[in-house]
């Protein structure tokens, strides 16, 4: 029986097919580390921990990444109500994490990457993201300029014109 995915951009279920069999590339968005692990983080991990393992029993030589942000508006946040640095707080909260996903013997990444580790390489990122003029910085904040972007909505099939300034986060007025 044939893994079938749902290809967001086709919107169809397709036969999964690696790249450069058999060695199969998987990354998973992690946590953000700023309270407890709950039903929700279990849901996502268990579920592509099957994915995981059918892989695995499948034959193919699996990577398997997912990240930790370990910076984080929340993160900030918890640290100054608990008088604490963000590192105490990212350090209890991930150990919280991989205690729960072990009692769910749900399976270890390969590697867990920190988000900053590489911050250097996302400020370069967003430097040529300005210089293309996809990006422009307003006091110190960097925003994207979805208007330059004409694949804006191909994965996610919202149109530009549907987007509500302020649905998210407070208007501001000086964004293009």
């Amino acid at each position: 029986m044939a893994l079938r995915i749902y290809n967001t951009l086709t919107q169809q279920k397709e036969d999964f097919q690696p790249l450069n069999p058999p060695q199969v590339k998987m990354y998973v968005c992690g946590i953000t580390p700023y309270d407890e692990t709950h039903l929700g983080h279990a849901r996502a991990y268990v579920t592509f921990d099957i994915v995981l393992r059918y892989l695995k029993e499948s034959g193919y030589e699996v990577t398997y990444v997912q990240n930790i942000t370990d910076i984080d508006d929340k993160i900030i946040a918890k640290a100054r109500d608990e008088g604490r640095g963000t590192g105490d707080v990212v350090d209890r909260y991930t150990q919280s994490y991989f205690e729960v996903m072990d009692k769910l013997n749900v399976g270890r990444a390969a590697k867990y990457p920190k988000a900053t580790e590489t911050i250097p390489d996302m400020i370069e990122v967003i430097k040529g993201l300005i210089k293309l003029g996809f990006a422009y910085e307003i006091e110190g904040d960097v925003y994207f300029q979805v208007s330059k972007f004409a694949e804006y909505g191909k994965l996610s099939k919202r149109k530009k014109k549907d987007l509500l300034a302020g649905a998210r986060v407070g208007i501001d007025e000086r964004k293009k």
